[in-house]
């Protein structure tokens, strides 16, 4: 079964597979033992999965997460009335009244508390259980999980060592029993039928059962000479090597994706650095077409106005021209004044010269004379 929850690298959903399915669900696999007939609280529930499988043999169980999301998502999927019921709260204040469960099951939750969170967070647990309640915890432990592996996980606030995980947990929950879980290739051998005794399971969203394996790539078969013999059933059989051999190389084709997986961010930081720079050249290209748009607009104007100071200055020589034209008539007719002025200057002065010789005395003296020769030349 497949969440329709986006898993973001923090919790686990269902559907995704391999190492960390493995993790989460043989952790709710092996707390049912401890939840069996009893009233549980699942704090940071998440997606609710794991909640609705400690729910098939709890009397009651009640999730908690901060994620108000995630806790309407698990009602509506997983919710069954008051046996199986969601709650929205913090694991350092529990929405729970004191002694109100017998078992409380935190999964990789306390990791993502600041330091000063953790305490109140476990004595918190302590009050909403019963005196003779449990506590089911998990941790990654830090030396393995990020200091041998060089590893960061950006949602841990606080990883502890197991000393630090004692110390925290001794002053609510003195008595500890203590597992390790660890995801490794085995080499396994076993049984073709079932042994008493054996812890195997086999689960995923819709319920976990008993786990009887698949027939092997390899037989290996015990026989004895006669058909009478006795042949003891063994139980399952583990093997590595001394080396982890097998887990070193599964390790290191771990970082191998890691170190890929930091190249690719690097690359998908490059291109977004790259589609930055791009984005930036096409806002500059956009506003160098914006300022060519502007200065088209402004040579258009220009010549507009080029055309028409053309057209006013054509106006203006035209009118020049005929001003000239004009001029030049208006010379022609000064000078043609000018001529008719000194001949008649010339006229007028001879004209005085005239009067002024008829007005002398010489004048009145020779003028019966002239008047006698003029008579003569008529007569003749």
């Amino acid at each position: 079964m497949v969440s329709d929850i986006t898993f973001t690298g923090e919790r686990f959903v269902p559907g995704c597979a391999g190492e960390i399915a493995y993790e989460h669900w043989h952790r709710y696999a092996f707390a049912r033992q401890f939840a069996a007939g009893r009233r549980v609280l699942d704090a940071a529930c998440g997606e609710g999965y794991g909640s609705a499988l400690l729910g098939t043999v709890a009397s009651s169980i009640v999730g908690v997460d901060i994620d108000a999301s995630a806790i309407a998502h698990a009602s509506e999927r997983y919710g069954e009335g008051d046996r199986v019921r969601f709650v929205t709260g913090t694991c350092s204040a529990l929405p729970l009244p004191d002694a109100s469960v017998d078992v409380v099951v935190s999964f990789e939750t306390i990791e993502h508390l600041d330091a000063a969170e953790q305490p109140k967070m476990l004595a918190e647990f302590a009050r909403v259980l019963n005196p003779d309640g449990l506590l089911v915890i998990s941790s990654p432990n830090k030396r393995l999980y990020s200091d041998a592996r060089g590893y960061v996980n950006e949602f841990h606030r606080h990883e502890l060592y197991r000393d630090g995980l004692a110390a925290l947990l001794a002053p609510a929950f003195p008595a500890q029993s203590w597992y390790h879980q660890r995801v490794s290739p085995w080499s396994a051998i076993w049984s073709e039928h079932p042994v008493d005794g054996a812890d195997a399971w086999l689960g995923d969203a819709s319920g976990v059962g008993s786990y009887k394996p698949s027939e092997g790539m390899y037989f290996v078969v015990v026989a004895g000479r006669s058909a009478k013999a006795v042949i003891p059933t063994a139980p399952g059989s583990l093997f590595t090597d001394a080396e982890d051999t097998e887990l070193k190389r599964n390790e290191a084709n771990a970082r191998e994706v890691m170190r890929l997986d930091a190249l690719l961010r690097e690359h998908d930081a490059a291109l977004d650095r790259q589609t930055g720079h791009i984005q930036h050249l096409e806002a500059m290209v956009a506003e160098r077409e914006r300022i060519i748009g502007d200065m088209d607009r402004r040579l258009q104007e220009l010549n507009a106005a080029r055309e028409e100071r053309d057209r006013q200055l054509a106006e203006r020589a035209r009118t020049i021209a005929a001003l000239e034209s004009r001029i030049a008539a208006l010379e022609s007719r000064v000078a043609t004044l000018d001529g008719e002025q000194n001949r008649l200057q010339a006229s007028l002065r001879a004209s005085e010269l005239t009067v002024a010789y008829r007005q002398s005395a010489r004048w009145w003296v020779k003028l019966p004379w002239f008047r006698v020769k003029l008579w003569l030349d008529r007569t003749r």
